[in-house]
């Protein structure tokens, strides 16, 4: 009989750590989802505006607008499609620093202001550092995922802009 005793015994402190792990992650869920209620008072990343264009360029195919369109327009003119995940923080911290970034960076919307290099745009968009793969996963985005011949396209169009309508350009990649 003592066997027996000594058989149950162990079974009773297992069932009583479950009760506590059960507890603790609870808790945790719970704490988790009350941080991502406080987030969501962060103001930041939900100034979804679109300025207006001071001077718009477009590329001359229906391949190249299309391409830009999919890949790159978001992020490289003040036409931003804003999705309804962009009201979400964290993700909408992300996306508008993105979007920040991305204008700051190459707008064709703003054509009249200072633009990179073409050599750096081709080199960004040949090595498939442009569109970043953040962007290519992204619900809505399965587009922007570029073949090589859309690159080829794509560095083809602002081969023609950069002719056609050449940019001041930063010098430095400032």
């Amino acid at each position: 009989m003592a066997d027996e005793t000594t058989d149950t015994q162990p079974e009773a402190p297992a069932e009583g750590r479950r009760r506590p792990v059960k507890k603790i992650l609870g808790y945790g869920a719970l704490g988790l989802l009350a941080v991502f209620l406080l987030i969501q008072l962060v103001p930041y990343g939900r100034d979804h505006t679109n300025p207006p264009a001071t001077d718009p360029v477009t590329f001359q195919t229906a391949s190249q607008k299309q391409i830009f369109a999919s890949a790159c327009q978001d992020c490289h003119s003040n036409d931003t499609t804003w999705w309804w995940y962009s009201n979400i923080a964290p993700a909408s911290w992300l996306i508008q620093d993105d979007v920040d970034g991305g204008r700051s960076n190459m707008n064709l919307s703003e054509w009249n202001k200072p633009q990179p290099e073409l050599q750096e745009i081709k080199e960004v968009i040949s090595e498939g550092e442009m569109p970043p793969l953040k962007y290519k996963i992204a619900p809505n985005h399965a587009d922007a995922r570029l073949s090589d011949k859309e690159k080829a396209d794509l560095i083809a169009g602002f081969e023609q802009l950069y002719a056609t309508n050449p940019p001041q350009t930063r010098q430095g990649g400032d």
